[in-house]
């Protein structure tokens, strides 16, 4: 069965019938009131800017910031205070959740809406089956493009963190059914980063995300995809300031800021944001504070099933540095046979490099390098580094790393059409 309205709580909002039920009773609304409420519905879990209600609402006149402030306090009587979130100096968004869209197979969102409620628990289990889900959503409706966003982020998932390929491309697949369906679609462009970065290529989703957000200056999932495109191009800075207009903008968005702040050696500021399913970033934290005791008993714990063989290798590597056993730290990485994950191969630089392993410390950072991760902060600034730096090859690397970084940033301005600038610019 076809869904004809929104639904959402207690509520079905019908935009061509332009009316609002709660249950079965009519609740009648002015008609400013129901177009700033369908707009924000439509865009459910996304900001949407006061320029944009504005323009919907009120197009090509001008009107007073008082008339949008008393739309907003109407439909909080209407559907509950907590139901539209006030995003300060920037605009709105909706927070019920949406059951139901126009055009969509109730079964298939209900599938839909399973599947990212177990994306959301990041476990092994799970992941697996949100990605059922996910198919069973798009096997009742095909041609609904978040799902296959979706499920293209849960066959990334699986792969980087489950240990299963992503048999012939499905993930890059779906992503690209996505954006064949709706070229605009924010969830898509955000998840299509994380693949891109992996795969080598943070200077094309660089320009991508430029590009988008000529036109969208306040798109948080933009935002958060550039977090890790800049720290991946060695703009740290920008990584922090990218993160920063995120979350003024979107609260509750996740972006990964945690790998910034160690990557500046910032080592306290890790533990902020590095929440949820926990891996490898927070024991390399601890161990980088001094607090070795604390992460190898936490290694050691998370190792009884790590999560897929980058994850396995990475903690395996850095709790046999801490226990002085550098030859099998040496051996796990030189077994692991990573091929792609930049960001782990220069992850475990530093475990070579700290295992007094310096020819394959420098192998592995010139393969980062070449496979799209470069920083030349954490190569001159992190301890980890030490017992290199004195060697040619190192100073050859932050030499190509200086020199990428200067590009990657004139690139981005170029694409972008300006500079990038801090919130309170």
């Amino acid at each position: 069965m076809l869904d004809e309205s929104y639904r959402f709580g207690e509520f079905s909002m019908s935009l061509r019938e332009r009316q609002l039920f709660r249950g079965d009773s009519f609740i009648p609304l002015p008609p400013k009131a129901f177009d700033a409420m369908s707009l924000l519905v439509r865009s459910h879990g996304c900001l949407v800017t006061r320029k944009e209600l504005f323009s919907s609402i009120w197009p090509g006149v001008h009107v007073e910031e008082a008339n949008l402030t008393n739309i907003v306090v109407l439909l909080r009587k209407v559907l509950g205070r907590d139901a539209i979130q006030t995003i300060s100096k920037f605009g709105y968004r909706f927070t019920l959740p949406v059951i139901g869209e126009p055009g969509i197979r109730q079964d298939a969102y209900a599938s839909f809406v399973r599947g990212k409620e177990l994306l959301a628990e990041r476990s092994s289990p799970a992941v697996l089956r949100a990605r059922e889900f996910f198919w069973q959503c798009l096997a009742r409706d095909p041609q609904f493009a978040p799902a296959w966003a979706w499920l293209g982020r849960a066959c990334r998932l699986i792969e980087k963190f489950g240990g299963q390929p992503d048999i012939a491309g499905m993930a890059e697949a779906a992503f690209e059914r996505a954006f064949l369906l709706d070229p605009d679609l924010a969830c898509a462009h955000q998840f299509f980063t994380q693949l891109e970065v992996d795969a080598g290529h943070a200077s094309q989703a660089m320009t991508r995300l430029a590009t988008r957000l000529r036109t969208r200056r306040d798109d948080p999932e933009s935002l958060a995809g550039l977090v890790q495109v800049f720290r991946c191009c060695g703009l740290l800075d920008a990584s922090i300031m990218a993160h920063e207009r995120a979350v003024r903008l979107d609260p509750a968005i996740k972006t990964s800021v945690a790998h910034t702040h160690f990557l500046r050696g910032e080592y306290s500021r890790v533990f902020e944001t590095y929440t949820g399913a926990l891996f490898y970033l927070d024991a390399a934290a601890w161990a980088a504070l001094g607090a070795v005791d604390r992460a190898r008993d936490m290694l050691r714990q998370r190792l009884v099933e790590p999560p897929g063989l980058v994850m396995a290798t990475l903690m395996g590597s850095l709790l046999a540095v801490l226990d002085r056993k550098s030859g099998e730290a040496i051996e796990l990485v030189e077994a692991a046979k990573i091929e792609r994950e930049p960001e782990a191969l220069f992850y475990l630089a530093r475990h070579c490099a700290m295992a007094e392993a310096a020819d394959l410390a420098l192998q592995l950072v010139e393969r980062a390098r070449t496979g799209g991760f470069w920083s030349s902060r954490a190569l001159s600034c992190d301890p980890a580094f030490a017992g290199v730096r004195s060697l040619p090859r190192f100073a050859d690397e932050l030499r190509e790393a200086r020199q990428l970084e200067a590009q990657a940033e004139e690139s981005f301005h170029s694409a972008l059409g300006g500079p990038f600038v801090s919130p309170e610019a």
